[in-house]
């Protein structure tokens, strides 16, 4: 394949600092990236809370929650959907972190996680599911996009008990 007809490749953000946000979460407050200076952020985007494969997500990241703790990370769920779903989804699966309600797709865009997708043989718009983890100094270190669940919250607690 030549040069002139190989995808084009996304430009890649690792090692640019994320800028600074804020956005409605649940448990009564924004998140704000500078509250959590110093500490490593797991920010995944999931595409709706109550389906199966986020709800096999959030139960896994819930699983390993005090792994990833240990570890001196914190974990942020993201999706479209209202805080009041987020309140539901989050009581009945027993999450012990906090999941940001982005109906305007203000972070999903920042993280350019807004993608067109096959539902059922139809397009549709949607979240991307993925994963990114910011360091201590606010820097995006890592990133995978297109997850599929199985084996994923395992291969971010790892990446993250080595992130020195």
């Amino acid at each position: 394949m030549d040069q002139q007809s190989a995808p084009a490749e996304r430009p890649s953000a690792l090692d640019m600092m994320v800028p600074e946000f804020s956005a409605p979460m649940t448990g009564g407050r924004d998140f704000q990236l500078s509250d959590y200076k110093g500490k490593k952020i797991v920010l995944y985007f999931y595409p709706k809370d109550n389906t199966p494969g986020c709800t096999t997500e959030g139960m896994q990241f819930r699983d390993l929650y005090e792994q990833f703790r240990a570890a001196d990370a914190e974990i942020i769920g993201v999706s479209r959907d209202s805080l009041r779903s987020h309140d539901g989804f989050k009581s009945k699966l027993g999450l012990p972190f906090e999941l940001i309600s982005d109906p305007d797709e203000t972070v999903c865009i920042m993280f350019d996680v807004m993608k067109m997708k096959n539902m059922y043989g139809k397009k549709v718009r949607g979240v991307e599911r993925s994963t990114f983890i910011i360091d201590g100094s606010g820097k995006l270190v890592k990133e995978w996009r297109g997850v599929k669940v199985p084996g994923h919250i395992d291969e971010v607690l790892d990446f993250v008990k080595a992130l020195a």
